[in-house]
């Protein structure tokens, strides 16, 4: 039986990544219960495993006394010295325990004890394993839709995507696989609950340093997101290695590494621009592929002034806003936008001290900007505009 016995948790800890050492103090728990429901008692009684064969003995320490007022916890000289004569009164006698004499319902309560501490072991084993993937993206397979919510199998335990968690407009198919950030694990008694998103911006983040190894080695970093999910979503990235291009890290070669992204993401534009101290910069940076005249940006009050071409005010601006919207997330500016020809009609480039320093209207006009777009014609941006 101890061969069985020994094979069994070495099964047990392979498939549930439960510890031996664990299971055999459950074993000897249980053995304790079982004692205490045959004799009611079991404050003295003793098991002993040996972790490598498996055998174990189960003893009652009883102490010799003159008379014998319990026998469960005394036992009379004349039946120690039987046991052996070496024994006196005041000495601690252990009288071994056969397994095999206790009841029914004792070895069923052992049963019992034994399984609740497999079942608590594997959800704390579950619990840690993905408590640990916190914040972090897996692969999940679709299972069935519960309502508006969606099951999603992640190998060893189910995480619900919910349905504010969603992106508006994706559907799945059972037995899809897709990436799912995880937002959150708590411990319940039935195991670890998960909870998982495909919606917050930090997918995006975690796909790049999955995707681009520049990203996961910390020579490129994403300094700021934005993100509006299904849409399009703003990166901005900076190097700390002056020979490597944070933008062209993440694009790849022919915009491999972040079409593998777009992709992922079922067609969500992604805009990946140069991060720069200064907030003007990084302002005009962000308002891309918009051009600007001019920036002011103040940096007490976090709000900024910008001024475009009359033909880019609806490129900067974006489809319903977009465009300026996720641009005031990713740089945390309150961005106001005027085109050139409502800024000379509110003075502002005389407000602004720039009168004089922008060029005429004439350099941004239609020629211009087909200059401007023949000479950014491979630039990435150009493959996720609307």
């Amino acid at each position: 039986m101890n061969k069985e016995l020994m094979e069994a948790l070495d099964m047990l800890e392979k498939e549930k990544n439960i510890s031996k050492d664990t299971l055999l103090e459950s074993i000897e728990n249980s053995l304790l219960t079982a004692c205490k429901n045959h004799f009611g008692k079991a404050d003295n009684v003793k098991v002993n495993i040996n972790p490598v064969t498996g055998d174990f003995s189960v003893y009652a320490e009883k102490e010799v006394s003159e008379t014998v007022e319990d026998d469960l916890l005394q036992i009379s000289l004349a039946e120690a010295k039987m046991i052996d004569p070496k024994y006196d009164l005041g000495d601690i006698v252990q009288i071994p325990i056969k397994s095999k004499e206790f009841g029914r319902i004792a070895t069923q309560n052992a049963k019992n004890v034994i399984l609740q501490k497999i079942r608590e072991e594997e959800r704390k084993v579950l619990y840690n394993e993905y408590y640990n993937m916190e914040k972090d993206v897996v692969t999940g397979i679709v299972q069935r839709y519960l309502g508006k919510n969606i099951s999603i199998n992640l190998g060893r335990v189910d995480a619900i995507l919910n349905e504010t968690e969603q992106v508006k407009g994706e559907v799945f198919k059972p037995t899809e696989r897709i990436k799912l950030y995880i937002l959150e694990v708590k411990d319940t008694p039935k195991g670890p609950r998960i909870s998982v998103s495909r919606t917050h911006p930090d997918l995006v983040k975690r796909l790049f340093e999955s995707e681009v190894a520049e990203v996961k080695d910390g020579t490129v970093e994403i300094r700021a997101i934005a993100r509006e999910a299904g849409s399009r979503t703003k990166i901005a990235v900076s190097s700390n290695d002056e020979n490597v291009d944070p933008v062209g890290a993440c694009v790849g070669i022919n915009g491999a590494r972040v079409n593998s992204i777009v992709n992922e993401l079922r067609g969500e534009k992604i805009d990946i621009i140069n991060w720069d101290d200064n907030p003007a910069y990084l302002i005009e940076n962000a308002l891309s592929p918009a051009k600007v005249i001019c920036v002011v940006a103040d940096e007490d009050e976090k709000e900024a002034q910008v001024i475009v071409p009359d033909y880019q005010l609806s490129l900067a601006i974006g489809k319903e806003g977009q465009n300026a919207r996720l641009a005031a997330r990713l740089t945390g500016y309150k961005i106001d936008i005027k085109s050139e020809t409502q800024a000379r009609e509110l003075g502002l480039f005389e407000e602004l001290g720039l009168e004089g320093q922008v060029e005429n209207e004439e350099s941004y006009g239609e020629e211009a900007y087909e200059d401007y777009q023949s000479d950014n014609e491979d630039n990435y941006q150009e493959e996720y505009q609307e």
